[in-house]
């Protein structure tokens, strides 16, 4: 048994999550930070700093301290990262083991980043490992057999694309659309149709209740609230799911030219094992609905979406975290 805690972090975009062996999931947050500019106190992390989104007065600001899979703010995120190492009752005396989860394309530099953020916030040793990898171990996807499984881990700031065989990422591609990238696009869609400019949370709630990656068979309907971008008055507006649909195409077809250029690099005999095998959905923003269907329709390949994929990459990290010596001795060597 180890003498230190064991903690692994999926630090996410849009959401973070973290386990401990023995204890298992302790926290599934909004990676939100709320901080006082008087105090330079944090004062919520969170679900409630992400109900303060777009509603602070001048000295308090609620923010995402990543963007795009990687650290933005590396205070605001050291910050977030001691808040969650208090909710799992660190000791300063005997600091936990940490192992976090970044993108494959991330740089040296970024990968210090988050380990330095890391350490600071409390860690005795800090550690990585690539968020695809982790993905496909916890989706139980078979790594350490001789043929090739291709997994796509979507989440709120990217999209990791990898065929994995032998225990090992063949042929990777990470691409910065996400989650945010989707809300992006609705409510850009939105302004250049109805000059209406919305909050994100609204996207958010648009993409949730009636995105769809493919045209609805049902029209389904929903009224938000906006700004009018000529007169600058509050106005109310009827979207279609139809609408949203059209309105996320772009980012969609973003996500679809990189999995086809991973296929092309790909060995011709992996190829063969994908098309037997189909191709792994997980992350957040594989939950849109439909999404599995646009991909299979465009690819030719059978795409599915995993059981829990907002927990795929943070169990894939539990599992490397119980056998932490072996992964030791794997990067040493």
């Amino acid at each position: 048994m180890a003498l230190f805690k064991r903690i692994g972090i999926d630090l996410g975009t849009a959401n973070s999550l973290v386990w401990e062996v023995g204890r298992g999931l302790i926290l599934q947050e909004p990676t939100v930070v709320a901080v006082s500019l008087e105090s330079n106190r944090v004062l919520a992390v969170g679900r409630e700093a992400k109900q303060m989104l777009g509603r602070t007065p001048d000295y308090i600001i609620a923010k995402r301290p990543m963007r795009d899979g990687v650290i933005a703010d590396y205070e605001i995120t050291e910050a977030m990262l001691r808040y969650f190492l208090r909710q799992s009752g660190t000791s300063p005396f005997f600091k936990p083991e940490v192992l976090v989860c970044v993108p494959t394309g991330v740089t040296q530099v970024e990968q210090r980043a988050v380990l330095d953020a890391t350490l600071a916030a409390g860690a005795r040793r800090a550690y990585l490992i690539d968020e695809p990898l982790a993905a496909a171990i916890g989706a139980q996807i078979p790594i350490a057999e001789p043929a090739g499984n291709m997994i796509v881990d979507i989440g709120g700031g990217t999209c990791e694309i990898a065929v994995i065989s032998l225990g090992g990422v063949v042929n990777h591609r990470s691409l910065r659309v996400g989650g945010n990238k989707l809300d992006e696009a609705i409510s850009n869609y939105l302004r250049r149709k109805y000059n209406l400019i919305i909050g994100e949370q609204t996207a958010e709630n648009l993409k949730i209740k009636i995105g769809q990656a493919i045209p609805p068979k049902k029209e389904g309907k929903m009224e938000i609230r906006g700004r009018d971008a000529i007169t600058g008055l509050p106005r109310r507006q009827e979207v279609t799911a139809s609408e949203i649909a059209t309105a996320l195409e772009p980012p969609l077809r973003q996500i679809l030219g990189a999995i086809k250029h991973v296929i092309e690099d790909t060995p011709p005999e992996l190829v063969s094992d994908i098309i037997d095998k189909g191709i792994i959905l997980s992350g957040g923003t594989s939950l849109l609905k439909g999404l599995d269907q646009y991909l299979s329709g465009q690819l030719g390949v059978a795409c599915r979406v995993v059981d829990e994929p907002l927990l795929s990459v943070i169990k894939g990290t539990a599992a490397v975290l119980e056998n932490l010596d072996e992964y030791h001795k794997a990067l040493r060597s």
